[in-house]
């Protein structure tokens, strides 16, 4: 995170979503160490599909005085919660909900995106190539190259639309 604290605007409110936010402990890191440790003044939401997660996280945020952190339940693709975000945060939002979280980050014009994609199936069923059928014949092999696959054209179309990008393990 503090590789991309200088990306971010100065002078005003930052706004940032984590999407597919899931239990929280990014996104409670992530408002700890931005809000108490840097001192920048955010404003971050979580989202995520799990009504119980979400109200559990909601209950520790009032807890800890975190009083500009909220979450919201909802679907990453159907989400109008912003006209603007800072940075995009997405954890192991699985399959297309990365695509989507990717997706909604671009239209805003998010300064920082940072994302950990998983489950990635959507290429799998479709990659068929004579010339790999060595290696596309083993599951975990296929699985690994549609993974592989993937986030080279993620990384490929944010480029096409001026981000910087890095892949890393």
């Amino acid at each position: 995170i503090a590789d991309v604290v200088p990306h971010l605007a100065t002078g005003r409110r930052l706004r940032i979503i984590d999407f597919g936010c899931g239990k929280s402990y990014l996104t409670f890191a992530l408002y700890h160490y931005l809000a108490h440790v840097v001192r920048l003044d955010i404003e971050v939401t979580g989202l995520d599909l799990k009504a119980d997660v979400i109200a559990h996280c909601s209950a520790l945020a009032d807890k800890l005085g975190y009083e500009r952190l909220r979450f919201a339940v909802g679907d990453i693709g159907a989400y109008e919660g912003a006209d603007r975000v800072d940075m995009v945060v997405t954890l192991h939002a699985c399959d297309t909900a990365t695509d989507a979280a990717l997706d909604k980050a671009v239209r805003w014009g998010a300064d920082v995106i940072l994302s950990v994609p998983c489950c990635q199936h959507e290429l799998f069923a479709q990659v068929d190539n004579a010339l790999l059928a060595p290696m596309l014949g083993h599951g975990i092999v296929k699985e690994r190259f549609a993974a592989l696959l993937t986030d080279s054209v993620r990384a490929s179309l944010l480029e096409l639309v001026g981000y910087k990008t890095q892949i890393v393990e």
